[in-house]
């Protein structure tokens, strides 16, 4: 088995979202980890993804109070 630590921005944005779903792999968990530390637009990605997941969140609570 080959682990592949080197991943780009395409790769990191779908397991970020796939995280969000299911428990990634430790080996997928430390490629991310490591990408987020080089590049500056993963990150920005992921702080968006939390706001979004926030934001459902708060209109699911919302519109359940009607």
């Amino acid at each position: 088995m080959t682990i592949k630590l080197r991943r780009n921005c395409k790769e990191v944005t779908r397991l970020v979202l796939q995280a969000e779903e299911q428990a990634l792999p430790w080996h997928e968990r430390l490629a991310v980890r490591l990408h987020m530390v080089v590049c500056k637009a993963c990150p920005r990605f992921v702080d968006q993804v939390a706001l979004m997941r926030q934001a459902s969140e708060r209109w699911r609570r919302y519109s359940e109070t009607d």
